[in-house]
């Protein structure tokens, strides 16, 4: 069973979040705001944030840009993950992952799936690793940033969570350019 081991010091891990909108500006972003408050709740530290267009080019620069940074550990970006035309987040960040992380789309999905049903389908939410930097790719609602926060980001960013958590494995992500490969 998940648990939170309180005799392993919590350990800060810096944040950026990136919200993908054409009509959104900071003032008025309430999905970056839910998620730059919940990481600072948290005791992270917000490292960056900002607010690109719907296109494929500027997405994958500001995250490759930040993935690069060796000041970010993680990147949330929100919005752009549904089917419109202008939907174009995870065309711009997928091919830009070492490894995708498939079981964060399915517990996204089963936890959004108890609030909004069937509707959970219409995102098409992902997580990977970006040179040796945590990527996630959520929809642009508040309740979806709550629901990934809430229920998975939280406790996979605690070092204190156990059995395993995503800031335990951190050192070990680039392992691979470590030995010459």
């Amino acid at each position: 069973m998940a648990r939170i081991d309180e005799s392993r010091p919590f350990i800060p891990v810096k944040i950026a979040v990136l919200t993908i909108s054409d009509s959104r500006s900071l003032d008025n972003d309430k999905s970056g705001l839910t998620l730059a408050t919940r990481i600072e709740e948290a005791g992270h530290v917000l490292a960056a944030r900002d607010i690109v267009t719907d296109d494929t080019d500027k997405i994958a620069a500001r995250v490759k840009g930040w993935a690069d940074d060796p000041e970010i550990d993680v990147v949330i970006t929100t919005g752009g993950t549904g089917f419109t035309g202008r939907d174009v987040t995870p065309e711009a960040i997928t091919p830009l992952f070492d490894k995708q992380m498939d079981g964060f789309s399915e517990v996204f999905h089963r936890i959004s799936y108890d609030k909004i049903g069937t509707s959970t389908i219409q995102s098409r939410a992902t997580g990977g690793v970006i040179n040796a930097t945590y990527v996630f790719v959520l929809p642009g609602s508040p309740g979806a940033c709550k629901d990934a926060w809430d229920g998975i980001l939280k406790y996979q960013l605690d070092y204190r969570h156990m059995p395993c958590n995503f800031i335990e494995i951190m050192p070990r992500l680039d392992e691979h350019l470590k030995r010459g490969k």
